[in-house]
């Protein structure tokens, strides 16, 4: 009996000292799974700041101002520019949808909704904004995400890697049966509150996209904006 007592209490010795190991690496796992999350979150968002610096440095303020960045639907496309045009004042068109492909992101035929408002469901042309192939800037509007979680199919994540675009890339919109090329001319930031990106130029058909910045960031603080201007169709290549 005495024998059998000490292998049991030999045993649960050895057996604590075996559960307080498969503690430690566990709470090891947890720390490097939670380290490798916290890295992976702010990581791109750190990265996009660095090099938002150096290659969008036309900022119309320098610094952003995020009083109204916590807390605001990003899916609403009415949040997106304080005190710019309201979504009755969007410009007369005989269609509500048309859509927009972006060969170097992968973006096919996406859906563009004229006076929308779910940036979840489709992209969204901003409202009192000229239409496709006319005089004016036409300005389209898409979420972004961590770019780690890009799906240019998925409309949520649609513009996360709209910064990776460069002057001369091609943007098709494809609007009531015909085909508009633009081609971009240059990326820059601006505040919520700068509505001027929302302006009208006559001189020619220019279109801007614009999403939250940097991507990922829950306060999204700054917009980033690709303009692009139309080619002619006999310079289309």
């Amino acid at each position: 009996m005495f024998l059998w007592f000490n292998i049991l209490k030999v045993g649960k010795i050895k057996s604590l000292k075996e559960n307080k190991v498969l503690l430690r690496i566990f709470a090891v796992v947890i720390g490097v799974a939670g380290l490798w999350v916290l890295i992976a979150t702010i990581y791109p968002i750190a990265s996009y700041e660095v090099m938002s610096r150096t290659r969008f440095p036309i900022l119309l303020s320098p610094l952003a101002d995020t009083t109204d960045s916590y807390g605001f639907d990003s899916t609403q496309a009415s949040n997106w520019f304080v005190g710019g045009a309201q979504k009755e004042d969007f410009s007369v068109s005989k269609v509500d949808f048309y859509t927009l492909s972006i060969p170097k992101l992968k973006i096919d035929n996406a859906t563009v909704a004229i006076g929308g408002e779910d940036l979840g469901k489709s992209l969204i042309q901003y409202p009192g904004t000229a239409l496709p192939g006319k005089f004016g800037n036409a300005v389209i509007f898409g979420h972004s995400i961590l770019p780690r979680f890009y799906n240019p199919k998925e409309y949520i994540s649609i513009f996360s890697t709209l910064q990776t675009l460069d002057k001369g890339d091609k943007i098709y919109i494809y609007y009531d049966g015909v085909e508009y090329v633009y081609s971009v001319e240059t990326l820059f930031e601006v505040h919520p509150t700068d509505i001027q990106v929302l302006e009208q130029d006559s001189s020619d058909s220019f279109l801007s996209l614009v999403t939250c910045s940097p991507p990922g960031d829950p306060r999204k603080p700054k917009r980033l904006i690709v303009r692009a201007r139309i080619v002619p169709p006999d310079t289309n290549s």
